[in-house]
């Protein structure tokens, strides 16, 4: 079956996106951005992502971010933007930020997961061929290995660049010392490292409050938040209880133990805020995360262009200069 032919919407970037620019470099983000954690797999329906990073782009949505696991099953979101450059945007590709990932598991035995340049190198050559790419313009280590040598998982993303398979470099989920090393590891080797993927939202402000946000804005290095709305947590889905389709109904990366009594109360709290703000929950939460200093880009999953659409309202939320929104206190944890 040929797909429709796909023709961009002329006035996509006088949508009401607005763009940031990524550290000190020249690279301008939109500042919501398309992940592909979930939604995109192989169990999930190719049309619908085909409406959704559709509408994305039609609405000036230019960053799309993957990794080589992202599915299920490992691999299937990369094949699936592989269809989809070739359905819809291969004319379009030289507007388009596309990122890549590796770190986590990704293939059976000891050269498939975590940062050896055997690995690094070996599965971007295969996440180039799933996604139908001669090249991306971000390639990630998807997480710290503390067992092979850093200056291994440096040289190696080096060489990505220089090999021409990735136009820039970025780290996530690596702790303030190895991001320090890498930053300037990179610059001696004339390849400065462009941006940091981090976790960061209004429950969880790792990333804040053990430096890390603070160094990346203070060393020009662009960061780029995932989990913005904590799996779901920072919506109305749990406000009146556990949905039976939802993903902690499914335990689907999503922990019941999440939502104790004190979890339930702080959601209302922060929803009874957002109410005042004329806001969704959610729309609350990307806001509040774009407030943060440093910050260059959320991201955001979607499994309807409803839902996207209703993330992007965040773009033009009202400031927080007034606002105080405040941490979660666990009161379980503080008893330990």
């Amino acid at each position: 079956m040929i797909p429709d032919q796909y023709t961009a919407d002329h006035n996509r970037y006088n949508n009401g996106m607005e763009y940031q620019r990524c550290g000190k470099s020249g690279v301008l983000l939109p500042r919501v951005s398309l992940g592909f954690w979930h939604n995109f797999g192989s169990v999930d329906s190719y049309e619908k992502a085909r409406q959704i990073t559709r509408f994305a782009f039609d609405h000036g949505i230019t960053h799309f971010d993957l990794a080589n696991n992202y599915g299920p099953v490992y691999g299937s979101a990369e094949k699936n933007l592989g269809r989809l450059i070739d359905d819809s945007f291969r004319p379009y590709r030289d507007e388009l930020f596309i990122s890549t990932k590796a770190g986590y598991d990704m293939w059976p035995g000891p050269y498939g997961n975590w940062g050896s340049r055997k690995y690094l190198i070996a599965s971007l050559d295969q996440s180039l061929k799933r996604m139908h790419l001669d090249y991306v313009d971000l390639f990630y280590s998807h997480r710290y290995d503390p067992n092979t040598p850093l200056e291994e998982t440096l040289q190696a993303l080096v060489d990505i660049v220089k090999q021409g398979k990735a136009l820039y470099i970025g780290i996530s989920r690596w702790p303030l010392k190895a991001l320090e090393f890498a930053d300037a590891y990179l610059r001696e080797r004339d390849v400065p490292l462009l941006i940091y993927q981090g976790r960061l939202n209004i429950i969880d402000r790792a990333p804040e409050e053990e430096g890390i946000l603070k160094y990346c804005n203070d060393h020009g290095i662009g960061f780029i938040s995932f989990s913005p709305l904590a799996q779901g947590l920072l919506t109305d889905r749990y406000l009146h209880g556990i949905p039976v389709d939802s993903r902690m109904a499914q335990h689907n990366s999503l922990s019941q133990s999440v939502l104790t009594p004190e979890m339930l109360q702080y959601l209302k709290q922060l929803n009874a805020i957002a109410m005042q703000r004329h806001e969704s929950l959610a729309e609350m939460a990307l806001s509040w995360i774009l407030a943060q200093k440093g910050v260059t880009s959320v991201l955001v999953g979607a499994s309807s262009t409803g839902q996207l659409e209703n993330n992007l309202k965040c773009i033009q939320a009202p400031s927080f200069e007034n606002c105080i929104i405040p941490k979660f206190q666990n009161k379980a944890s503080e008893k330990k």
